[in-house]
C-alpha cells in the first residue's frame, strides 16, 4: 500500500508540473543539419530556436541540443548559457526558454536547449538518466567551446522546475556521469539561472523525494553545497505548490553560509511556472540579464 501510495503522489504532482511548465510534445524526426534560428509554428507546436545537433547517441535514438548564436559576430569568445525544460522529468522539450535564448543571443551570449531523455511517468524510477544527459550536453558545449568561440569558464546553465534541478546538479552535484562520457571534460557549470527548480530532494519540504527516497544526498543540489559551488539567482512565485518559500530561503543560507553569492527573487502571489507567461518572463528575463551582467558576462546596457 505505501509504494501504490508513492507512485500516485509521484504521478499527481508530475501531472501539476507538467501543466504548469509546458506539456510535453509529440515526438517528431529531425536531422542534424543546422537550422535557421527561427521559431515555427507547427500545428500548434513551438519549435525550439537554434541550430539542432546530435550531442549523443543512446542506442539508436539520437538526442539534440539547440544553439543560437549572438547576431552580431564581433571578436573574442563568448559567455554561453545552457538550459534544460521543466516538466516533472517526465514531459517537456527543448523550447521553454526561446525567448530567453533570443535575448542573450541579441546580448551576445551563445545560448542553448538541451534534449533529454524522460522517466516514465507509471514508474518510480530516480531522474539518473536525466542528470547523466545533462552533464553530457554541457560536456559537448565545453568540448566545442573553440567551434562555437565560447569562453570555456563562462558557461551557465539554466532552467525550469525539474529543469532546474538538472541546471543545479551540473553546477553543484558530482558524481552519475555518463560512462561514454569523456570525463576529462568538466561538465561544471560556472553560474545557475534557476526558475522554480526543484533543487531540494530531501524529506523536509523537498520534492521528488518519492522518486529519489533515501538517496535524495546523490541527487538533491540542496544537499550538496560545497564552497566551489557557482553563483545563482532562483525566481519563485510565493504561492508555488511545490516549492516553498522556506525551502528556497534555506537553500540562500546554505549557498551564502558557505561563502558563495546567491540571489532569490520573490513573486508575491504567483504559483509553479509563472515565468512562462508574461509579464513575468520579461522580468525574469530582465532580472537574468542584470544577474550576467553583475558578473562581467555581458556589457552593461547604456543608460
Amino acid at each position: 500500500m505505501h509504494r501504490l501510495f508513492a507512485m500516485f503522489v509521484v504521478l499527481a504532482l508530475s501531472a501539476g508540473l507538467l501543466h504548469a511548465d509546458e506539456k510535453p510534445a509529440r515526438k517528431k524526426a529531425a536531422g542534424t543539419k543546422p537550422a535557421k534560428a527561427a521559431r515555427r509554428e507547427v500545428k500548434g507546436k513551438i519549435d525550439p530556436v537554434g541550430k539542432p545537433y546530435v550531442y549523443k547517441t543512446i542506442g539508436d535514438r539520437e538526442l539534440k541540443l539547440y544553439v543560437v548564436e549572438p547576431t552580431t559576430r564581433g571578436e573574442g569568445l563568448r559567455p554561453a548559457a545552457v538550459f534544460f525544460h521543466g516538466g516533472g522529468w517526465v514531459g517537456g522539450g527543448p523550447r521553454q526558454f526561446n525567448n530567453l535564448c533570443e535575448h542573450l543571443a541579441g546580448r551576445g551570449m551563445v545560448a542553448v536547449q538541451v534534449e533529454y531523455r524522460l522517466l516514465d511517468g507509471k514508474t518510480n524510477d530516480p531522474p539518473t538518466k536525466c542528470v547523466n544527459d545533462a552533464k553530457s550536453a554541457m560536456r559537448w558545449v565545453r568540448a566545442h567551446a573553440e567551434e562555437l568561440r565560447i569562453e570555456p569558464q563562462r558557461i551557465a546553465a539554466g532552467g525550469g522546475s525539474a529543469g532546474g534541478h538538472l541546471a543545479a546538479f551540473v553546477g553543484m552535484v558530482d558524481g552519475h556521469d555518463d560512462p561514454q562520457d569523456d570525463l576529462k571534460i568538466s561538465a561544471k557549470a560556472n553560474a545557475l539561472l534557476l526558475f522554480n527548480p526543484v533543487y531540494d530532494n530531501g524529506p523536509d519540504q523537498g520534492w521528488g523525494t518519492a522518486r529519489v527516497g533515501k538517496r535524495y544526498q546523490e541527487f538533491s543540489p540542496a544537499h550538496n553545497i560545497t564552497s566551489d559551488d557557482p553563483p545563482a539567482i532562483v525566481f519563485l512565485g510565493t504561492k508555488d505548490n511545490l516549492i516553498p518559500v522556506a525551502v528556497a530561503e534555506r537553500f540562500q543560507k546554505k549557498m551564502q553560509d558557505a561563502g558563495l553569492r546567491s540571489e532569490l527573487k520573490l513573486f508575491e502571489g504567483e504559483g509553479h511556472g509563472f515565468f512562462n507567461d508574461e509579464p513575468f518572463r520579461g522580468r525574469t528575463i530582465a532580472a537574468s540579464d542584470e544577474f550576467l551582467t553583475s558578473l562581467g558576462w555581458l556589457k552593461a546596457k547604456p543608460e
